[in-house]
């Protein structure tokens, strides 16, 4: 949650206008205060609640792109969980193919099933144990699991303001259109 905590003023500085500015902090007040926020943007002008909208909606698809990274992480720590099972089920000795990349493959042996390499990221394994390795890909679903749980909790409430801004955004411009 924290990648996403400077967003608007990055957006501000990258040469998005006073009114997009305006509108986060408009947001970030309403958000802070929590009870009255429709009201708040009914006070709005059209184009603070665009940029409101447009800001909502900006964070609401990074807060999606980053659940469905957490979702394919998970699965490859469960998939690795699985591994580890099977491979502790094999005997020593046993032929096998041993994966270098995710499309190559070379031919090996099973040599000791109780020491594994476990990726730690950026290019780093540690050797460990079949049990602690076992219990890294178990933490790790763990923690991702719950990071998963509290950003859809914030990107639901995202989605939520953006929806509620467009309404009202709406509402503003039927007002505003002649009747004809």
């Amino acid at each position: 949650m924290m990648i996403f905590s400077n967003f608007g003023g990055k957006a501000a500085l990258n040469g998005k206008s006073t009114l997009h500015s305006e509108a986060v902090v408009i947001e970030r007040e309403m958000a802070s205060r929590g009870a009255g926020v429709g009201l708040e943007m009914e006070k709005m002008s059209v184009e603070q609640l665009r940029a409101l909208k447009e800001q909502a909606d900006l964070e609401f698809n990074l807060f999606q792109d980053s659940l469905n990274n957490i979702r394919t992480a998970t699965a490859r720590l469960e998939i690795a969980s699985s591994a580890l099972e099977d491979l502790s089920l094999r005997p020593q000795g046993k032929k096998m193919l041993v994966p270098l990349t995710a499309s190559l493959y070379v031919p090996g042996t099973l040599d000791d099933a109780e020491k594994v390499l476990v990726d730690v990221g950026t290019g780093y394994f540690i050797e460990k144990t079949m049990v602690e390795g076992k219990e890294y890909c178990e933490r790790k679903i763990n923690l991702l699991k719950s990071n998963y749980d509290q950003l859809l909790e914030v990107a639901t409430k995202k989605k939520s303001i953006a929806d509620e801004t467009g309404a009202i955004l709406q509402a503003k411009l039927k007002q505003l259109a002649p009747i004809q």
